[in-house]
C-alpha cells in the first residue's frame, strides 16, 4: 500500500505540488504554535507560580492566624496564673479558662518541676474536651496518674521550653505522647518571682483541627495544602492516615518516585520553591516555602522548622491549556487537510493543460501525428507551452507529410530501378548467352584457319607450292563464313539500338 502512494506521488505532480504547499505551510504554522504555545506556557506557569504564592502566603496566613489565637489566649490566662503559682488547687480553673478561651484548644496542661510544691513530687493538671469534642462543654480533668505512659518531665512539651525558657511550639505529638489523636502543643515557661522556670503551661491544638480549617479553602478544584514539621510530620494534610501515624518519610520507604523524595527533602530542609513529582504515574507540582509567624507586639518570634506548601495537580494548572493545544491542533490538522484539499483541486484544474498534452504526446509517440492539440487563452508559463507543443505538432505533421511524399517518390523511384535492374540482369544473361553463341560459331572455322595455316607452311617449306591452292581456298571460305557471323551480329545490335534496346 505505502509503495501504491509512493508511486502515485512520484507519477503525479498535482498531488506532489499540493503536499509540497501543504508541507510547507504545516511547518510554518507548527513553528508558529511551538512559538506561541511556548511562550503561553512560561507565562500560564509564571501565573501559577504567583497564585500559588499567594495562595501559600494566604494559607500561611490562615495557620499563624490559628497559632496566634492560641498563643492569645494562652498568654491572657498566663499572666494572672503567675500571680497565683503558690495556690495550687486553682491550677485547673486555670486550665479550663484556657480551654474554654478559643475554639481551638482542645486541651490544657499545667505542669510543674518536682518538688515544686511541697510533699509532691511531680505536680500536673491536664483538662480536655472529652473525646476531643470541642463543640460541648463538658470538660474532664486528668491526673499525673492517667496521663498517657510516662511521666510529663519525659516530654517534649514539658522539657524544651523548660530547657530553653523560651516559649514555642512542638512538633505533632505522636504515639506514646498523647493518648489521642496527634496534637501541635503552645508551651509557655513559667517564672516565679525570681524568674526561675519552675514550670510549663502548654495548650494543645489538634493537627486534624488545623488541617480541617486549612483545607476548608481549597487552592484549585484538585489540589491541598500541606504542612510538614522539622521532624517529618505531617501538620496539614487531606488524608487522616498521615497526620495520625505517617510522617512524609514514610513516601521513602514506600517506594516513592525520586521526584517526590527530592520534594520532601526540600521542604524538611526549609528550602523555598518549586518542584514536579509523580504519583501513580499521575503529575503534580508542589509549591513551598518555610512557615514564618507574623511578627506582632509582645510575640516572640520562633523558628518552628515548618514547611508549608500548596499541591496541585498538572490538570489543575495546565488542564485548560492542554486541552485547548489539542482543540487547536485538531483544528490545525483538519485545516490542513482541508487546504490539502483545496490545494489538490486547483492544482489538478491548473496542470489539466498539461495532463492533455501528455496524454497528446502519448499519442504522438504511438503514431498518431495528426493529433490536434487545442489552442489556449492562458498566458501563462502553461500556456505558452501549450501554444509551443501545438506549433511544434503542426511542424512535425507537415514534415511527416513531407516525408510520407518523399517516401512514396523514393518509393517509385526504387521501383522504377528494380525494373531496370531485372531489365539489366536479363540484358546481360542474353549477351553472355549470344556471345557463347556467337564464339561457337566461331570456333569451327578458326580452327580450320589455324590447321590450313599450318599446313600452308608446311608445303611453303618442303616447296610444295603447287598444292597449297586447296588450302588457301579452305582458307578463304572459313574466313568468309566468320565474316558473315560477324556481320550477323553487328546487324542484330544495330537492330536492338533503334528499338532502344539493349544489344
Amino acid at each position: 500500500m505505502t509503495m501504491k502512494w509512493t508511486e502515485k506521488i512520484k507519477k503525479t505532480l498535482s498531488l506532489r505540488l499540493s503536499l509540497m504547499m501543504v508541507f510547507a505551510i504545516g511547518l510554518l504554522l507548527i513553528v508558529a504554535l511551538i512559538v506561541m504555545f511556548h511562550f503561553s506556557w512560561l507565562a500560564m506557569k509564571a501565573e501559577a507560580k504567583d497564585d500559588a504564592e499567594q495562595t501559600l502566603e494566604g494559607t500561611a496566613q490562615h495557620i499563624d492566624n490559628v497559632l496566634m489565637s492560641v498563643e492569645q489566649s494562652t498568654g491572657n490566662v498566663y499572666f494572672d496564673l503567675i500571680r497565683h503559682l503558690d495556690k495550687p488547687e486553682l491550677m485547673p480553673t486555670y486550665c479550663q479558662r484556657v480551654v474554654k478561651s478559643s475554639p481551638y484548644i482542645v486541651g490544657c496542661a499545667i505542669a510543674f518541676k518536682p518538688d515544686f510544691y511541697p510533699g509532691k513530687e511531680l505536680s500536673m493538671v491536664y483538662v480536655h474536651h472529652k473525646d476531643y469534642e470541642i463543640d460541648t462543654e463538658e470538660l474532664e480533668l486528668v491526673t499525673q496518674t492517667t496521663f498517657t505512659s510516662r511521666p510529663y518531665t519525659e516530654q517534649r512539651w514539658y522539657t524544651e521550653p523548660m530547657g530553653t525558657g523560651k516559649p514555642c511550639w512542638t512538633d505533632p505529638l505522636k504515639n506514646d505522647e498523647t493518648e489521642d489523636e496527634p496534637l501541635v502543643t503552645f508551651c509557655l515557661p513559667i517564672f516565679d518571682k525570681s524568674q526561675a522556670c519552675v514550670g510549663v503551661l502548654a495548650a494543645d491544638l489538634p493537627i486534624s483541627l488545623l488541617s480541617e480549617i486549612v483545607l476548608s479553602t481549597k487552592p484549585s478544584p484538585h489540589g491541598y495544602s500541606t504542612m510538614l514539621a522539622g521532624n517529618g510530620s505531617f501538620i496539614v494534610h487531606p488524608d487522616s492516615a498521615k497526620l495520625n501515624y505517617q510522617t512524609a518519610f514514610y513516601q521513602i520507604n514506600e517506594g516513592a518516585d525520586h521526584s517526590m523524595i527530592e520534594a520532601i527533602e526540600a521542604m524538611v530542609a526549609g528550602d523555598e520553591g518549586f518542584k514536579s513529582f509523580y504519583v501513580d504515574g499521575e503529575k503534580w507540582h508542589v509549591f513551598y516555602k518555610p512557615f514564618k509567624q507574623t511578627a506582632a507586639p509582645g510575640r516572640i518570634e520562633a523558628d518552628l522548622g515548618w514547611s508549608v506548601g500548596v499541591v496541585y495537580p498538572n490538570d489543575d494548572i495546565f488542564g485548560v491549556f492542554n486541552r485547548l493545544l489539542y482543540i487547536l491542533m485538531a483544528i490545525v490538522f483538519a485545516g490542513l487537510a482541508a487546504f490539502f484539499i483545496l490545494c489538490r483541486m486547483i492544482t489538478h484544474r491548473q496542470l489539466l493543460p498539461l495532463v492533455m498534452l501528455k496524454n497528446s504526446a502519448r499519442r504522438i509517440a504511438n503514431g498518431d501525428y495528426q493529433e490536434a492539440i487545442p489552442t489556449t487563452n492562458r498566458e501563462d508559463e502553461i500556456g505558452q507551452l501549450q501554444e509551443r507543443f501545438q506549433h511544434m505538432q503542426e511542424a512535425l505533421s507537415s514534415h511527416i507529410g513531407e516525408l510520407e511524399e518523399l517516401s512514396v517518390t523514393l518509393k517509385k523511384h526504387n521501383e522504377e530501378l528494380a525494373v531496370a535492374y531485372r531489365q539489366a540482369k536479363k540484358a546481360d544473361r542474353m549477351k553472355t548467352l549470344f556471345l557463347h553463341n556467337m564464339t561457337n560459331h566461331m570456333v569451327e572455322p578458326s580452327n580450320q584457319i589455324t590447321t590450313s595455316v599450318i599446313s600452308l607452311c608446311d608445303l611453303y617449306q618442303s616447296g610444295k607450292m603447287e598444292e597449297a591452292q586447296p588450302v588457301i581456298d579452305t582458307i578463304r571460305e572459313q574466313n568468309k563464313v566468320m565474316v558473315e557471323v560477324l556481320k550477323d551480329m553487328l546487324l542484330t545490335a544495330d537492330n536492338d539500338i533503334e528499338k532502344g534496346g539493349v544489344a
